[in-house]
């Protein structure tokens, strides 16, 4: 809430970052909405496609390759340039047109070069919200508003409202109009970041922010170990992730038997445990701290995939991933809210995407092949506990951090 006895400067600067963090959350939401499609209709393309895992890990593999190196390079061109807006509200609307096209395809290769589109113009958009976002923010809410941006849009619009659009527009029309569907949403964000977006928050005074914004070499970036540990967590976390959306849809029906309405209604509930642990995970990481708060959720993260295989019982096993899938709130703390806290800002969308890239490569684009092939061969429980293992190799990473949460270094200080 907006204090009234604050100066017009600061009510009109908490204006601005309520209204960014509206926009930036529904644009990054329609993303994870765009990105989550091909897992949930999958199950409907199989009679024109006929996809096998390999393949299906393929789609997820390429999208992430192509979002990894447009990642990198759209951080470095923002910093180099001294320009975010601009390359948020292309991107927008690139991967809007790129995920309807998905539809048009009449093969898997068609589909693959489709995906690899998609990924290209999606890379782009996170390491510009967030850049924008971090600016905006008081440090009492950093944590929180990055969260909300990242976990929770994603969370709503990719977890809970996309297997429910998705599979109700396959089931009802065809699963092709669900990815021609997909192009409204991101125009009318595009247009909404264009009119609203500034370039530079009001929150920000030009003398200091040209002092902050002195350009930092990628060499100074990674040599700073707090970005190293960030991008290796980003490669498990990655894999955890990218092979839990890729396969659970399928191995839900097709291993446990569960029919397309009890598998949507499952993995809602995925989403809904995204969208809670979305924001409360880093709201909690700005009181207890970032690395207690990763160590912490992470441990419940590795028992996720896990349940898949285990728990029968549709009703409990949603239950039981509505407690565990708690790591997409991680996502926002090593992949934002940690080296934002970590690097100046001329240096902060080039750390973002080199994260997010690497990640990306490792975990998003190598994790699902993997995962797609050892499924191939052992059967699609092999994937689940690929993912168990890349969220257990996280919780030991995490202790090689450095606490950067402003309200704990402060009571560590006065201690």
């Amino acid at each position: 809430m907006t204090d009234p006895t604050a100066a017009p400067d600061a009510r009109a600067a908490d204006r601005y970052e309520i209204r960014l963090l509206v926009i930036l959350f529904l644009s990054f939401g329609f993303v994870f909405f765009d990105r989550q499609a091909l897992s949930f209709l999958a199950p409907y393309m199989d009679k024109d496609f006929g996809l096998s895992n390999a393949e299906l890990g393929t789609l997820s593999g390429v999208l992430a390759l192509t979002w990894a190196l447009a990642g990198m390079f759209a951080g470095r061109l923002s910093d180099a340039l001294g320009r975010r807006k601009p390359i948020l509200v292309v991107a927008v609307v690139l991967f809007s047109l790129f995920s309807a096209s998905s539809g048009l395809m009449g093969g898997f290769a068609g589909l693959l070069v489709a995906r690899a589109l998609m990924g290209t113009a999606e890379g782009a958009v996170l390491p510009m919200a967030q850049s924008l976002m971090v600016e905006a923010s008081r440090e009492s809410r950093r944590g929180l508003n990055m969260g909300l941006l990242q976990g929770s849009s994603a969370g709503l619009l990719g977890g809970i409202l996309a297997p429910l659009v998705v599979v109700w527009i396959a089931e009802t029309y065809d699963w092709r109009v669900a990815f021609y569907a997909t192009i409204i949403p991101g125009l009318i964000m595009a247009a909404l970041i264009w009119r609203f977006v500034r370039e530079r928050s009001p929150r920000v005074e030009a003398p200091r922010e040209e002092a902050a914004a002195v350009r930092v070499p990628l060499g100074e970036v990674l040599k700073l170990r707090n970005i190293v540990v960030c991008m290796l967590i980003a490669c498990c976390y990655l894999t955890w992730f990218v092979t839990i959306i890729t396969f659970t849809p399928t191995y839900l029906t097709s291993v446990k038997g569960f029919s397309p309405g009890t598998m949507s209604g499952v993995m809602t509930c995925l989403g809904v445990a995204w969208v809670l642990w979305g924001f409360a995970t880093p709201g909690i990481s700005d009181r207890i701290g970032r690395k207690p708060a990763l160590i912490g959720f992470t441990v419940l993260a590795v028992c996720c995939p896990l349940a898949v295989v285990y728990v029968e019982s549709p009703v409990l096993l949603g239950a039981i991933m509505v407690v565990t899938y708690t790591g997409l709130g991680c996502f926002t703390l090593f992949m934002a809210t940690i080296p934002a806290e970590t690097v100046p800002r001329g240096a902060l969308a080039t750390a973002l995407g080199a994260i997010m890239g690497v990640g990306e490569l490792a975990g998003g684009f190598l994790g699902p092949m993997v995962a797609g092939w050892a499924s191939d061969q052992w059967g699609l429980q092999a994937a689940m506990f690929i993912a168990a293992g890349g969220a257990l190799v996280v919780v030991g990473l995490c202790f090689a951090l450095k606490e950067t949460a402003p309200a704990v270094l402060r009571r560590r200080a006065a201690a």
